[in-house]
């Protein structure tokens, strides 16, 4: 509806990708991969990619008696890089309150979003497009979440405490665990990480 942004949501399939360049996640190999696997989905440019981002802090400071606020934000990456970041674009969709993290029990919490992103994926919406003035079903779809590895571990439900903390690599990991406390280490991977920065700051 709105024509400032409206002609900027087809923008993540008519811009010039360069091969090997990243300057979007539709230029990655997971976007493209979800064209394929849903091509009617991709077939129109103006239906929504949606990112979810969230995790946890105290409202009222670390010395502050204990309290936890989850707010969970929606972001839109239809857009190019210098929009989809912008605090217009990125929609509260609900705050999560407590006296304490809700742990494991946070897709409780966020039953109601789930199915609303779930009519949103099955069903859709119909609404005016008024950069090429018609109406169309608008359909949204979740992409991925962003947030660090304790947000992750409470929203996917994966443990990131255990050597097969990486989802990515699983059981291919550098992980072992210490002989006298049996904790996990990630030692040669932080290793490996260091040396990448040292390799940065000296060329």
């Amino acid at each position: 509806m709105s024509p400032r942004t409206a002609e900027h949501m087809t923008w993540h399939q008519s811009h010039d990708a360069v091969d090997g360049v990243m300057v979007h996640p539709c230029d990655g190999k997971a976007w493209k991969h979800f064209n394929s696997v849903h091509p009617h989905f991709s077939a129109e440019s103006r239906n929504v990619h949606l990112g979810l981002c969230t995790n946890g802090f105290n409202p009222f400071g670390s010395f502050a008696a204990p309290y936890s606020c989850w707010p969970v934000i929606l972001t839109v990456y239809n857009l190019p890089p210098g929009m989809c970041i912008r605090s217009e674009f990125m929609f509260l969709s609900m705050v999560i309150p407590g006296p304490s993290s809700s742990g494991q029990n946070i897709d409780v919490c966020l039953r109601l979003l789930i199915d609303e992103l779930t009519r949103s994926w099955s069903s859709g919406a119909l609404t005016y497009n008024i950069s090429r003035k018609q109406n169309f079903v608008v359909r949204a779809a979740f992409m991925w979440t962003i947030n660090d590895f304790p947000a992750y571990e409470m929203i996917s439900g994966w443990s990131t405490n255990e050597k097969l903390a990486c989802p990515y690599y699983m059981e291919n990991n550098k992980a072992f665990k210490l002989t006298n406390g049996g904790k996990a280490s990630f030692f040669i991977v932080t290793i490996v990480f260091c040396h990448r920065i040292i390799g940065t700051e000296r060329t």
